[in-house]
């Protein structure tokens, strides 16, 4: 399976990396993974089942046994069989994934699970540490951030237009600490992978975005 082209997308929480990934994989017809949603889904069911969220072994058992399964045409994630819907993005469980994220032995229950992902023609893998850890071998590597107030400014209108009340200060504020853990965990750690290509989203449309990743794709030609 490494001989089958991958091209992974880095980035922080809500800098459009995800909505990026999946247009990219709708456009070349390659297979999506969103490893940031494995993560909430291991946060998720240790929300239902009241598993402590410092709780190493218990919470890596709960990683190697989940059934998910992604639709890029849908943007649908099933958990066990049952689409999670907004579940998966609520504020509660995207906190409680940054600090899941931060256990080494959840991220070594994750590893093959998220390798196992790389079938033909191609995967586009959307995460953290995708180009640094998961797919090293990756071409191209892209890193997508935007600045805190962007993010937080997007995060909020989304929570409004699901009739949720939203506190941007609060929110900004939350995104700001997510970042700190993601950069500071002792295990893969967010940061750009060596060569990736930085783009920028603050105050651009995802066509715009788009339009620079598929820039740099005419030229690296991946999957040739």
């Amino acid at each position: 399976m490494d001989k089958v082209p991958v091209i992974t997308i880095d980035g922080p929480s809500g800098s459009g990396k995800g909505t990026l990934g999946r247009a990219l994989a709708r456009e070349l017809g390659w297979h999506f993974l969103d490893s940031g949603a494995l993560y909430r889904l291991v946060a998720l069911a240790a929300l239902d089942r009241g598993i402590p969220l410092d709780d190493a072994p218990a919470l890596a058992r709960l990683a190697r046994e989940l059934d998910v399964r992604f639709d890029v045409d849908s943007d649908a994630v099933w958990l066990d069989g049952t689409p999670v819907g907004d579940r998966l993005r609520t504020e509660e469980v995207g906190n409680a994934a940054s600090r899941v994220a931060a256990l080494p032995a959840v991220r070594a229950a994750l590893l093959d699970r998220q390798r196992a992902f790389r079938q033909p023609p191609g995967l586009v893998a959307d995460g953290r540490d995708m180009g640094t850890v998961v797919f090293p071998d990756a071409a191209p590597k892209f890193f997508v951030t935007a600045s805190v107030a962007e993010r937080a400014r997007r995060r909020v209108a989304q929570l409004r237009e699901k009739g949720m009340d939203a506190d941007p200060e609060a929110v900004a504020a939350e995104i700001a600490e997510r970042d700190r853990r993601d950069r500071e965990r002792p295990v893969a750690p967010l940061r750009p992978a060596e060569g990736a290509v930085r783009i920028d989203t603050t105050g651009k449309r995802i066509d715009e975005s788009l339009a620079e990743m598929r820039a740099h794709l005419a030229g690296s030609a991946p999957g040739a």
